[in-house]
């Protein structure tokens, strides 16, 4: 062999090294990419403990919530039972007013009826006030019948409350029953 055919050999070998040193520095860069790094770990899992305390803070807001609500109301079952009750007394107020001689029953009665709605205001309950001429509302008043107006002014109005209305704390418990004007 000639030494020119011997440095070609050479060159060739050195280029062919040089090449798969290249392609293992490549391989080497790439298994180094895909293996994240310490830091890269670090904030992979401070993001998921972030996210993690965040969706149990949501819990505990959202399960204090239902809890809240669920002392408001819970006594609506009983209330709705009982507003019955208060309208007896109310009635029986109104036929005893009428007669004059039961001026102490009237008392009586009064002050029982006091007591009690007053007991049932302290636990939440408040009237929905309707009075005659105001305007009907269908998210506040539960319409019974329709009669035609006394006068021009009482159409599409409210013109007699059959049945009052009360609600506990915010949310109705009862919609007033009320005659509209046609």
């Amino acid at each position: 062999m000639s030494k020119k055919e011997d440095i070609k050999e050479e060159e060739i070998s050195n280029e062919q090294e040089t090449a798969q040193v290249e392609e293992n520095q490549e391989v080497e860069t790439e298994s180094v990419k895909d293996e994240p790094t310490t830091e890269e770990l670090v904030q992979v899992e401070k993001d998921k403990f972030l996210r993690l305390f965040a969706e149990f803070e949501n819990y505990k807001k959202r399960t204090t919530r239902e809890r809240i609500e669920l002392f408001k109301t819970a006594g609506q079952e009983l209330m709705t039972s009982l507003l019955p009750v208060v309208d007896d007394f109310e009635r029986a107020l109104t036929h005893i007013e009428e007669d004059k001689e039961a001026e102490e029953l009237r008392k009586g009665v009064l002050l029982i009826y006091n007591k009690f709605y007053n007991t049932l205001e302290q636990k939440g309950l408040s009237r929905i006030e309707t009075k005659t001429g105001d305007t009907f509302d269908a998210e506040i008043h539960e319409a019974i019948t329709q009669i035609p107006a006394p006068s021009e002014d009482l159409k599409g109005k409210i013109i007699d409350c059959v049945e009052k209305g009360y609600k506990l704390g915010d949310k109705v418990i009862r919609y007033p029953k009320v005659v509209i004007g046609q």
